[in-house]
């Protein structure tokens, strides 16, 4: 106690994320509301979901799927993600001993980081990195290596060649991310075997963020890890129900991986979350039986990707490539010499459309002049917006 004041005193807690403060996300966010501005910052969609998934959720829990499920995640469940995967890119899970649903794809990311990452383990990450990769391998007590996307006039490219040279006898993981946010590349068959080059004949693991899997456009296909058995056999591969059917408040997402390296995740799985929101595990499995909503889902946001790059050509902005994912990155040089961060928050608040900075995905905070939109909104949002950056 302090014998001054007699009041009680916090101790004081060393941080284990002394470089980590509140996100990107959560100030442009939070800067949008003040100022009354059209958030094209985080992603996530402004328009619902289909009712009939709705319905499916209100079934089962009207059917009394409301107590725990099993750790793994609920078998009818698992068993669809199985068909899925197997369907879409050739590759069969065990649905016993491969497949976990999870309390979104973050934690099932974290989660993954944490059961094989040990201290001193490097862990090759491509920037700009989705921000939550790093401060989980920090917690881990593992040591991220970044290496940086190039970024030319075709957008933003992997060098696998540095990515090569950054392997050695302490690489434990390599973490890739396709389609990529927030850059919307999307990994090629020649990426995967550049990959399959680098790994092979090592005990490297792979980590595959692959949320956005349904949102590959102008008729390619979404180049998953399960397509190349030499790549499933040492990965992790990550998916998000949230993404896919416009749900990302429900966390709920899932990770496939091989049975020695699921064995392992589930170790660290059942003492974090143990397990995962039944009645809409059980919902989305019987709305995963028609398979229309992600199969369609490509045009859905095609057509929004088209919509909002047509108008901002009508602007000094200058468009880079958006392959994949619902993020259409931009140049401003032609319109300002501002820092990132200081071009998204003048653009939030004099133009009243919120962006997030491209640097902020970078552990060093390189600065390239460019900004990241998310374009997965209502037309009416999109046209608002657009009609506000036509003016910078």
């Amino acid at each position: 106690m302090n014998s001054r004041t007699n009041l009680p005193i916090t101790p004081t807690l060393t941080t284990r994320l002394p470089a980590v403060g509140t996100t990107v996300f959560t100030r442009m966010s939070t800067l949008a509301a003040q100022a009354g501005a059209v958030n094209l910052g985080q992603g996530f969609p402004d328009f619902g979901c289909e009712r009939s998934l709705l319905s499916a959720v209100n079934d089962a829990m009207l059917a009394d799927f409301n107590q725990y499920p099993m750790m793994s995640g609920a078998p009818v469940l698992r068993q669809a993600i199985v068909a899925k995967i197997g369907a879409l890119y050739g590759h069969q899970y065990n649905v016993d001993s491969e497949i976990t649903v999870t309390a979104g794809a973050t934690q099932a990311l974290t989660t993954a980081i944490f059961c094989c990452v040990h201290p001193g383990d490097e862990v090759i990450v491509i920037e700009p990195v989705y921000d939550s990769y790093v401060p989980a391998i920090t917690l881990a007590g593992g040591v991220p290596v970044p290496v940086e996307m190039e970024v030319g006039e075709n957008g933003y490219t992997v060098p696998w060649a540095k990515v090569a040279s950054a392997v050695n006898s302490k690489t434990r993981l390599i973490v890739i991310n396709t389609p990529h946010n927030p850059t919307s590349t999307v990994l090629r068959a020649a990426d995967m075997q550049a990959l399959c080059d680098i790994v092979r004949g090592t005990d490297v693991l792979i980590l595959s963020d692959e949320v956005y899997e349904h949102m590959v456009y102008d008729g390619h296909r979404h180049e998953s890890v399960s397509r190349y058995p030499e790549l499933a056999a040492r990965a992790f591969v990550v998916s998000s129900f949230g993404k896919t059917y416009h749900v990302t408040g429900w966390k709920v997402g899932y990770v496939a991986a091989p049975a020695p390296l699921m064995a392992e995740f589930r170790k660290v799985h059942q003492y974090n979350v143990f397990s995962v929101n039944t009645p809409m595990q059980h919902g989305l499995a019987s709305y995963m039986a028609d398979p229309k909503p992600y199969l369609e889902l490509p045009a859905f946001y095609q057509r929004k990707r088209d919509l909002f790059r047509d108008g901002l050509k009508k602007s000094r902005f200058e468009l880079l490539p958006a392959d994949g994912t619902y993020f259409q990155c931009v140049r401003y040089d032609k319109i300002s010499t501002q820092t990132e961060a200081e071009f998204a928050e003048w653009l939030t608040t004099e133009i009243k459309v919120a962006a997030i900075p491209v640097s902020a995905f970078y552990q060093q905070g390189k600065e390239s002049g460019i900004v990241r939109f998310c374009f997965a909104k209502n037309d009416e949002t999109l046209a608002l917006a657009l009609e506000r950056l036509g003016k910078v």
